[in-house]
């Protein structure tokens, strides 16, 4: 199954499975683990993010960038409805805009094209950059540019099942849901709901 950075970074808040919320990037240790559990998919810097010591700074870098993508996840998947976690709260979309495209831009960095004899090009970025944390900022921000410019951005939504607060990457045309157990929550909810307004019969003038 394909991963996605910018999804992951958003699925930081998510269903606590009482019935509440829950933020993983809530504490240093909670962004530190964050962290170490996504460093393969921190492209050339994998490595830095691995051993990177969490302190409050950075930590408030990445929930300030996981606010400017949750705002355009949101815009990404009207009409439909956006997550019902801060669907109240969003900020602006060109503010969005403009918090990302700054974290990105806090590295610059050069395309680089290696290709090894008898074996396939690839492009890699190069940094001069020596501070961790603006890295690791600014791939994040890459990550979450590269999704939103893409094509699967397109197939973005919002998880509609009671409860749920995640945006999922709609893998075949009848998916509704961002997981099974989501699916077979939904369901549930739907038939509650049937029988109730069955049970209640037509309503008294």
């Amino acid at each position: 199954m394909e991963r996605y950075l910018a999804l992951e970074l958003a699925s930081t808040i998510r269903h606590d499975g009482d019935g509440g919320v829950a933020d993983d990037l809530a504490t240093l240790q909670g962004t530190a683990r964050w962290i170490r559990e996504q460093a393969g998919d921190i492209g050339d810097i994998g490595d830095i993010a691995d051993g990177l010591t969490a302190d409050e700074s950075l930590r408030s870098e990445v929930v300030a960038l996981r606010q400017a993508v949750r705002a355009l996840f949101a815009h990404a998947v009207r009409p439909g409805p956006p997550s019902p976690a801060d669907a109240h709260r969003l900020m602006p979309v060109d503010q969005a805009l403009a918090r990302l495209n700054a974290a990105a831009g806090g590295e610059p960095v050069t395309p680089r094209l290696d290709w090894p004899s008898g074996g396939v090009p690839a492009t890699r970025l190069l940094s001069a950059e020596k501070d961790p944390r603006l890295r690791l900022v600014a791939a994040l921000a890459r990550a979450a540019i590269d999704f939103l410019a893409g094509p699967r951005r397109e197939d973005l939504r919002a998880c509609t099942a009671p409860r749920c607060v995640r945006y999922f990457v709609k893998r075949h045309g009848r998916q509704e849901w961002c997981k099974p157990s989501c699916g077979n929550r939904a369901r549930a909810a739907r038939h509650y709901r049937r029988h109730s307004a069955a049970d209640a019969g037509p309503s008294q003038p």
